[in-house]
């Protein structure tokens, strides 16, 4: 309690800011909302040629909503992640109807970093932008949408790959209008499929995958929301979606995301939250970093075994899967209070250790509302 209270007024001092000293595992920087930015949200890693660390997230400046006037800034890092710069610089200014947010960034083969937002118009108008740096992020090329057709597509934060082959792909989630008023999200039919957008010119054009994929059950609420894909040791695909079924679903491809399996419910049991996977450096093996749901977790003493409430994304949680994503074991618990939020996580790796970021707010900031770095070994992520 007392630590909470020191990081807050600390926070309250640099500007939101709050530094931790590095450990195996700790929390080496928080980012708490302030009236001027009231809320700091998900985000996305680069190493640059120096070995300098970028870090671009949502910094909302006229409310703490999803349709707030936000923009994407950036602090970094010259120690791997231990401590970071107290100024963020701003690399896209809000120049959607209602904000940019929800970035990634890409080391491309060919040398550039690509950063990939969505531009919001309105609530239900938003398409995933993409920028390009042959400077290490001094400076960035003329936006250019991904998607072209009207509506609102979703594209996560930390999102986009390159495979081995070249092809650069991003998953999207496509939302249906059933109205028009473009001030309320009641306008929207969340029950949004997935498409993948590729491009095998490095950027210069895109083009939707051959099949989109609908969520195979019934459902009232959200469809297949929020995915990811990674590209396996054996050149196939592997995707995955929040969904309102108690777990993560996925699907596979063989033909480089052209055409997919049906998506079916996987071993990440988790409530309507997204989950992050990447490979670790240098091997076949996936790290996972989720809401875990399966029920192996007590919060607190006071507390018991949690409750599988679709909107309580707490504990958090990490898993390494050795079969492509088909089984989890070695979870180890990152975060367990019972009122925490942690979402939206961003998965970077640099030297022996992963660099994480992800929304980590409570009831008593707003759940999206505080961001927090943690930098783990890598050892202690995949002792047994």
């Amino acid at each position: 309690m007392k630590k909470r209270a020191l990081l807050l007024l600390l926070a309250l001092i640099t500007g939101g800011f709050a530094s931790l000293p590095a450990a195996e595992n700790t929390v080496v920087l928080e980012i708490q909302p302030t009236p001027a930015f009231p809320r700091n949200s998900e985000g996305s890693f680069v190493t640059l040629r120096s070995g300098r660390i970028l870090f671009c997230y949502t910094q909302f400046y006229g409310g703490s909503g999803d349709e707030s006037p936000a923009r994407i800034v950036a602090i970094s890092s010259d120690d791997g992640g231990r401590t970071w710069s107290k100024s963020p610089q701003v690399v896209v200014d809000n120049v959607g109807g209602a904000n940019v947010m929800s970035v990634s960034l890409l080391r491309l083969k060919d040398g550039r970093i690509a950063l990939f937002y969505i531009k919001k118009k309105t609530r239900i108008e938003g398409h995933p932008q993409v920028q390009f740096s042959s400077d290490e992020g001094a400076t960035w090329s003329k936006p250019q949408v991904v998607v072209q057709a009207p509506g609102y597509y979703e594209l996560n934060n930390d999102r986009t790959i390159q495979l081995a082959s070249g092809r650069l792909m991003i998953p999207v989630g496509s939302y249906r209008l059933k109205g028009t008023d473009e001030h309320t999200y009641k306008s929207l039919d969340f029950r949004a499929i997935t498409m993948w957008y590729l491009s095998d010119d490095n950027g210069a054009t895109w083009r939707e995958s051959d099949q989109w994929l609908s969520l195979p059950v019934p459902t009232t609420t959200e469809g297949l929301q929020e995915s990811g894909v990674i590209e396996l040791a054996d050149g196939s695909l592997m995707g995955w979606f929040r969904t309102d079924q108690g777990a993560q679903y996925a699907a596979r491809s063989q033909d480089a995301g052209a055409t997919w399996t049906t998506a079916v419910a996987s071993e990440m049991k988790s409530p309507t939250s997204s989950a992050g996977i990447k490979r670790l450096p240098g091997s076949d093996k996936l790290l996972g970093v989720w809401n875990d749901y399966s029920g192996q977790w007590k919060l607190a003493a006071s507390s018991g075994r949690l409750a599988n409430h679709p909107q309580r994304r707490t504990p958090l949680v990490t898993g390494i899967s050795s079969d492509g994503g088909r089984t989890w074991s070695q979870r180890k618990l990152l975060e367990s209070d019972p009122d925490g939020w942690y979402c939206y996580t961003a998965i970077h790796f640099v030297d022996d250790a992963v660099l994480l970021a992800y929304c980590a707010g409570d009831s008593q900031v707003g759940g999206l509302n505080r961001l927090r770095i943690r930098r783990v070994d890598l050892s202690w992520l995949t002792a047994p």
